[in-house]
Parts: structure tokens; sequence; C-alpha cells
């Protein structure tokens, strides 16, 4: 009982830390564990969005590089409309005790490089949500309570008010150029009083990327319980390009875009065809995940513990920019702009050139850059803007009465291009 206790007060210790800081992304910080995935159960290209009162669950998946299985726990904080940590306690957005252990493991089959694989499945028996909004999911060791070994966002909505609205390249910046805009409206009759112009906060943010988020201060008008979002600025968005494509499905023959393949060390590499900047090419329609990438191995029959860890040979063939530094980018990124996926420039094969451990499966990429006099992150510099993408645009609406002492999330809606 008496270490219970101690865990216990660790770790709400932590989470008042937790208010004062800034880093709420998912994000994996010890290098032990790989291939953190989020997604809703049984919808694959879901963003990770569940409906408060419903069966709607969260899938958490992640694995551990090695042998063994540690003792691992989780716990979940509610966070506010910009993604900080709300002033909720725990009893007003959890059913149950804040720590859970993860019981839900499996160890590799056949597999060069040995790992358990994770999962944790919620709501559950032991964990129930009471409120919407932002969540953030951390995993942790529970002897050391305050260190977050890896964390994810997922978020819980009330669906109260109606979204409805669309995607255009007929833009107040051009027709059929480089940009693409949205025009929605909200019906929020289902929430009672509110003030349009201070109770109401949307974000909207381009394929589920951070560095495309965007606060939506004021609406255009109002006309009863509906608010007009038309022909603002912060509605108008590079229209980027399609994500580029591979899959590495099978250690016996090379997949798409798979130049080679071949055992190396202790694992398979592999090779992708050489890449180029598309900023001046044609748009090319190619079939997307929106970023998203799958975990998936040809021959298994449960590819979480099927598919093997392999190296990934990217190449970027192009000038130096010595203005720049060049990520990759995609789900398996977590939008983080880091050494794990950065990009370095190679004389010998006149290029930027990446090695990077990832998981068997079907991955959607990018080249972004990040400007080193300003930190402005754009994939406009290598992938250009092509006002026919099909990208996807996720709108969130919170709800702040005055005096509230948490945003509650009241609809979530994705626009796509068509």
């Amino acid at each position: 009982m008496r270490r219970t206790f101690l865990t216990y007060m660790m770790v709400v210790a932590t989470l008042f830390t937790l208010r004062s800081e800034v880093d709420t992304t998912t994000g994996i910080f010890d290098r032990r564990f790989r291939t953190l995935k989020t997604e809703v159960e049984d919808n694959f290209m879901s963003p990770p969005v569940i409906r408060l009162g419903t069966n709607d669950r969260i899938l958490v998946k992640f694995d551990e590089i090695g042998e063994d299985n540690s003792y691992l726990e989780y716990r979940l904080i509610h966070c506010d409309a910009d993604w900080q940590p709300s002033r909720l306690i725990e009893s007003e957005y959890l059913e149950g005790f804040n720590s859970v252990r993860i019981e839900d493991y499996a160890y590799s089959t056949a597999t060069f490089v040995h790992y358990v694989n994770y999962l944790i499945a919620f709501p559950n028996e032991e964990l129930q949500i009471k409120h919407s909004g932002n969540y953030l999911l951390q995993v942790y060791d529970p002897e050391r309570p305050e260190e977050t070994l890896l964390q994810t966002r997922f978020q819980v909505t009330e669906n109260r008010a109606r979204i409805e609205g669309n995607v255009t390249s007929r833009t107040d910046m051009g027709h059929n150029t480089y940009w693409q805009q949205l025009a929605f409206e909200i019906d929020c009759q289902g929430i009672g009083e509110f003030n349009p112009y201070q109770d109401i906060i949307v974000y909207v943010t381009q394929n589920d990327r951070e560095a495309t988020k965007r606060r939506i201060m004021t609406p255009l008008r109002v006309s009863g319980d509906k608010i007009i979002y038309e022909h603002l600025n912060d509605l108008v968005f590079g229209a980027s390009n399609e994500y580029r494509r591979f899959e590495s499905v099978s250690n016996s023959f090379p997949g798409m875009r798979v130049d080679s393949l071949r055992y190396m060390g202790s694992n398979y590499h592999v090779w992708l065809k050489v890449d180029e900047p598309r900023q001046s090419a044609s748009y090319s329609y190619d079939q997307t995940q929106h970023g998203r990438f799958l975990v998936r191995e040809y021959n298994s029959t449960d590819s979480d513990i099927g598919a093997d860890y392999i190296t990934v040979h990217f190449l970027l063939e192009c000038p130096e920019l010595p203005a720049y530094d060049i990520y990759l980018d995609g789900e398996f990124t977590h939008d983080r702009m880091d050494t794990e996926n950065q990009l370095t420039y190679d004389h010998r094969v006149g290029g930027y050139v990446a090695e990077v451990p990832l998981k068997q499966g079907a991955y959607n990429y990018q080249y972004v850059t990040r400007s080193r006099q300003t930190g402005e992150i754009s994939t406009s510099t290598i992938e250009g803007d092509k006002y026919e993408t099909l990208n996807e645009y996720g709108i969130a609406v919170y709800f702040r009465p005055p005096g509230a002492r948490a945003d509650r999330l009241i609809s979530y809606r994705i626009l796509q291009m068509e």
C-alpha cells in the first residue's frame, strides 16, 4: 500500500509539473521504443478522434526493441484547446484510477530484429472518459513516473455542433494556382446559450500536420445559431503536393518504389528509388494515405508481431540548399524535426540522404524544409504547391464558456479537397 501511495503522489506531482511545460506533442523519448501508432479501432484512415458516450475506442500500439517486455503503465492528461494541461482534476475527466498497467503485449515471431509489441485499447473496464476535449496519453515506468517514455495525442468529441463546408482551389489569392481555401459554417443549436466571438474556439489543420495548424479567431459573420467562416486569410493554405509513398512488405522481393534490398549486418536494408524535387514538375495524382503509415508483412497473419525492422535508405537528388535543414515528414516521424528523420547532404551522390529504421509496411512521406534563419517549416521548397492535391482538413470546434475550467470539444469534422 505504501508503494502504491508514493507512486500515486509522484504521478500527481508530475501532472502539476506538466502544466508549465510546452511540449505535449506526440513523440518517443526513449530509443528502446519505436513505431508508435495511434488510430481509431477498425478505421485506419480516421484521425485519432472518438465520440464521447459511444463504443468508439482508441488503439495505441508501439514496440520495444529487445528480447523481454518491460513493466509499463500509462496515464491520461486532459488538455485545453491549445494542448496545454487543463485545470480539471482527474476525477472530473476520468472514471477509474489514472495509472493503468499495460498487460497486452506479444513477442515478435520469425524476425531478425526481436521486439515486444504493446497494445493499449480504451476506453476499457479500468478507465472511462467522462469529459470531451484533447487528451495526452503518456507511457512510463512506474518506478520512475516522472520520466515519460513516449506520449501520443487523441481527441474525444461530443458531436453537438454540425459542421458543413467545402475546400476549393478558387481562392482569394488566385484561382487554380498554389492555394486551397476552406469555407464552412458551424450550427451550434445544440449547446445552449453562447457568445460566438468569445466562447467558440476553432482550429484547422491540413493533413494533421502540426506545422499547418491555424487558430481561427473571428468568424466572418453570425446568423442565429450558425457561425460562418469564409473569406478569411487563415483559411487559405498552401496546396502542397501528394505524399510520396513506398511499400516494403516482404524481404523476398522489392515493393512499390523500392529499387533494391539485401541483408546486411543484422537486418535487411531497403534502397528506395531516387527522389527529385517536384516544385517545377506538373501535378501527378497518386493514391494517398494523407501521410499515414500501415504496418504490414506480406506472409504474416499478424503484422504487428510478424513485420520485421528494416533500414530504409532515402536519396533526394538535388543541389545543396545551405539556407535550409531537410527532414522527412509523415505520421511515422510524428512531425518532429530531429536527427532521427533529418537528411544530410552527400556530395558523392549529389543529394540528401538518410537511413531510417522502419517496420515493414506501407508509408507516406514528404520532404520538408526548416529555414535556418526564420525556423519556418514548409513542404513548398521541395514538393511545391499543386492546387489539385487531395488534402484533408481537420476542423476542431471547442466551447469555452466564461468561468469554465476546461474546453469541451463539441465537434470535429474532416473536409477533403475533391
